[in-house]
């Protein structure tokens, strides 16, 4: 599988060449820090004076690397890939292998630093339910109106939360069928492949 990078991704990594090998590999390591700790305006501005270019050109430079990295990390993309992908710039054979050598050395601390980024969702706990049934009241005698309650229990942070839904019968039907056909759609390859790639 192939990275395939924006026009302003590109622009972004076009300045690598002039920085030089040993530069990228700095501006990789900067790359990293930014996903790790955040912003470092004052990294980027000593690499700017280091290296004597601009900062807007530096923050350009470790953002589209950040991209580079973190995009190939997610996807898993293979060493092959990787190369294929960054071929596409015409960069030299050396800082190719700078970039391919940076990708291989962060690409396990990137997922677990992206897989802490990611939001905590909620998960199912337990399910409690009821039937109400409303057969008659003071002004209609006979009237038959079913209710159903669901009180959904989900751990989130390792605290427990309820959440209570109620419904007529028929919504809860195709509510049923809606998630039934969704869980369907999770077997086709299409979908297998994507959830693959996100893991």
């Amino acid at each position: 599988m192939l990275l395939v990078l924006s026009e302003e991704q590109k622009a972004h990594l076009g300045c690598l060449p002039r920085l030089g090998a040993a530069a990228v590999g700095e501006l990789g390591r900067l790359a990293v820090e930014l996903l790790r700790r955040g912003a470092a305006p004052r990294a980027c501005e000593a690499a700017a004076r280091k290296l004597d270019v601009g900062v807007d050109t530096i923050q350009h430079c470790v953002e589209g690397l950040t991209y580079l990295l973190t995009e190939s990390s997610k996807l898993m993309i293979s060493e092959l890939d990787f190369q294929d992908s960054i071929n596409v710039l015409g960069f030299p054979d050396e800082l190719n292998t700078v970039l391919l050598q940076l990708y291989l050395d962060s690409r396990k601390e990137l997922r677990s630093v992206l897989s802490e980024l990611a939001p905590k969702l909620p998960s199912y706990h337990s399910l409690e339910w009821r039937l109400d049934v409303q057969l008659a009241s003071r002004s209609l005698r006979q009237q038959i109106k079913p209710t159903v309650t669901i009180k959904l229990h989900l751990n989130q942070n390792e605290d427990r939360t309820a959440q209570v839904l109620q419904t007529d019968p028929s919504t809860l039907l195709h509510l049923i069928q809606q998630l039934e056909q969704a869980l369907g759609e999770m077997k086709t390859n299409h979908c297998r492949r994507i959830v693959r790639n996100m893991k």
